[in-house]
């Protein structure tokens, strides 16, 4: 089963980041927006036989983070010659840092369980949309989301998805798993 590791965004954020983001450029394939979710770590392809240990690993790291506050701000590209994106995405601010900090922790949970993960720095955002083709120009949206500066909220959880290709793909929550309430272990 292909699998992922992410972040909810609330209801409140999701609405307020849609309607930021309308009109839409009719270039991009949209990612739907109940599918939108800060991605942690991409797993891939993972036996059936591996994902109770990596669960296991998983609720630990989830309890040693401490739940922490972000926002939705700005946005940009990749890569970040915004005349030949393709990938549109939403920034982040607040914690940041303990978010990259559960993604490492994420990333050695999947490595620990023997899913090859890919060696490469973390990079934050919130995957808005992509390229219908090769590349397309999204400088005039990144322009205008440039000031965007969404409410913040409290991340207190994480979770374990499974993600199933298709004509539309399909997200499935296999597992959720707690932020601690305190300080970090």
């Amino acid at each position: 089963m292909r699998l992922f590791v992410a972040v909810s965004l609330p209801a409140a954020q999701v609405r307020a980041i849609e309607a930021a983001v309308q009109p839409r450029d009719e270039l991009l394939r949209w990612v739907p927006v109940h599918q939108w979710h800060l991605t942690l770590v991409f797993c891939g392809e993972v036996s059936d036989g591996v994902v109770p240990e990596l669960m296991q690993r998983l609720a630990r790291g989830a309890a040693r983070t401490p739940r922490f506050d972000l926002r939705v701000t700005g946005a940009g590209s990749f890569p970040k010659q915004a005349a030949r994106a393709r990938v549109l995405w939403a920034g982040l601010s607040g914690d940041v840092e303990t978010l990259t900090r559960l993604a490492e922790r994420c990333a050695a949970a999947a490595r620990r369980s023997g899913i090859a993960i890919e060696d490469r720095a973390y990079r934050p955002h919130l995957t808005l949309a992509r390229a219908r083709r090769d590349t397309v120009d999204v400088r005039s949206t990144v322009q205008r989301l440039s000031s965007y500066t969404g409410d913040p909220w409290r991340v207190d959880s994480i979770r374990l998805v499974r993600s199933t290709l298709g004509a539309q793909v399909q997200h499935e929550t296999l597992a959720e798993f707690p932020l601690a309430e305190g300080a970090p272990a």
